[in-house]
């Protein structure tokens, strides 16, 4: 299976100094973590999530982050006593999700990952301009409707090569534009 994981929603991973999860070292048999700036974790609680995923909430020392010189790269915490806090899932979903971000920077992913956008580009193609999703069937004869869906997107597909006519751009979405923007 081809695709993006999720990235890191959380501010640090967006900033260009943010000390994110990612950056933290987990010493799994120990049940401990240490940040960048060499100190360890005083707490480590498995929990569930408000999606019901299995999660390990993990907590540093008030002491520890509040004379860290790289607090606010780290957390902008308003409570009295600032610390950080980081919220990772179970060993193996963990390190399966961290190798996919990496995967994912790689050039050859990017090569492979081509391949899926265009297949999604046909899909919507079909969706938008033939009314795939309009198409309600029940059983496998019905199914058949489709296959002349696929014929006909290839015809004008072709039409449109000897034509000569240019793709069209890809569509950017309004979140997009509103990141450029930014």
């Amino acid at each position: 299976m081809i695709g993006l994981a999720r990235g890191d929603v959380k501010w640090q991973a967006h900033s260009e100094q943010g000390i994110d999860a990612s950056q933290f070292l987990i010493d799994w048999e120990n049940q401990q973590a240490t940040c960048p700036q060499g100190q360890h974790s005083i707490s480590w609680t498995p929990a569930i999530d408000h999606r019901k995923n299995e999660v390990i909430t993990i907590k540093f020392s008030t002491t520890d982050c509040g004379r860290c010189p790289r607090l606010t790269d780290c957390t902008h915490s308003e409570k009295k006593y600032k610390r950080r806090t980081i919220t990772i899932r179970p060993q193996a979903q963990h390190e399966a999700l961290q190798a996919a971000r990496h995967r994912q920077q790689t050039p050859a992913f990017a090569r492979h990952y081509t391949l899926r956008e265009g297949i999604e580009a046909t899909i919507s193609q079909g969706i938008r301009a033939f009314g795939m999703r309009r198409s309600r069937y029940i059983g496998l004869a019905k199914t058949h409707l489709h296959l002349g869906i696929a014929a006909a997107i290839n015809v004008v597909r072709a039409v449109a090569w000897l034509d000569g006519d240019e793709r069209a751009p890809t569509r950017v979405t309004a979140f997009q534009r509103l990141c450029h923007a930014a």
